[in-house]
């Protein structure tokens, strides 16, 4: 991997991950297409492929910090007992979102990624994540109430339809970020709502990633030079990815009525175009 390439992958990390466009989609469609000749996924990639989550998640880190750290002062009763039983609920929430993700991943992450992880396929998968995007805009507040409601205001039954749709993003192509916000709006929740959802429970997904990968490579004799590109890649992504939150979080609040679309018709006019050259140029 040449250094452009590592930075571009950097970008395409630090912002795909948190637009509802997949970031895995992209990191296996666009070297694809531009036929760069590496594979993500070998094991030479590790280093770089932890410091790119590790900087996503610093990033997520930075900007939630107010409600992480009020989120555990609550929970340890030092803000009050109604904000500590309001704190432990939305707690209690991630991890019930947390939970469909554990279970499928465990049992089938790899059989789906070994079977569905070529590029053709992504494109294909990209092209339904548009798809997906659109549906969940016009069937919005189906499955519950559709209303202003916080986070804190969401149920169990929430939280656990939000975590079945995020295992959709097991399939490259597919949106974590998307899946998770189009779960929220079909429970009645608004765009910002459901994306702060989203976006906290990112948090120990990309942490539990993280920590996977890095255990993968304890035995790594890391060079120099791999080590350089690995910390640039982390800040550069890192620096979008906290970019692309408060844009999004912002776009979201300000634009309720339509948000997700743009983003669908960009995933289904991509999905197309790449699904047809690699169709053509096979």
């Amino acid at each position: 991997m040449s250094f452009i390439q590592a930075i571009i992958i950097a970008v395409l990390q630090g912002a795909t991950e948190l637009f509802p466009v997949s970031s895995l989609g992209h990191a296996v469609i666009l070297p694809a297409l531009l036929h760069w000749s590496y594979n993500l996924h070998d094991e030479a990639f590790l280093p770089f492929l932890v410091m790119l989550h590790l900087g996503t998640s610093v990033a997520l880190l930075i900007f939630f910090w107010k409600d992480w750290s009020a989120l555990f002062k609550g929970s340890a009763g030092l803000l009050g007992s109604r904000i500590q039983m309001e704190s432990m609920h939305i707690l209690f929430l991630l991890v019930v979102a947390t939970i469909p993700a554990v279970i499928i991943g465990g049992l089938f992450e790899h059989l789906l990624r070994s079977l569905f992880g070529s590029a053709p396929s992504a494109a294909i998968f990209l092209f339904l994540n548009g798809v997906m995007l659109l549906l969940a805009e016009k069937l919005r507040g189906l499955g519950g109430r559709y209303g202003v409601r916080t986070v804190a205001d969401m149920t169990m039954r929430d939280a656990l339809v939000i975590g079945v749709f995020q295992c959709i993003a097991f399939l490259p192509g597919f949106s974590r970020s998307g899946a998770t916000i189009c779960g929220g709006l079909i429970r009645g929740l608004r765009h910002d709502t459901a994306a702060r959802f989203s976006f906290l429970m990112a948090e120990p997904v990309i942490i539990a990633a993280t920590v996977r990968e890095a255990f993968k490579m304890r035995h790594m004799v890391l060079e120099p030079g791999q080590i350089h590109v690995a910390l640039i890649a982390a800040v550069i992504s890192g620096v979008t990815a906290l970019a692309s939150t408060a844009f999004l979080m912002r776009y979201f609040r300000d634009h309720d009525r339509w948000a997700l679309s743009p983003f669908a018709y960009y995933c289904m006019g991509a999905g197309l175009i790449a699904t047809l050259i690699f169709h053509f140029s096979a």
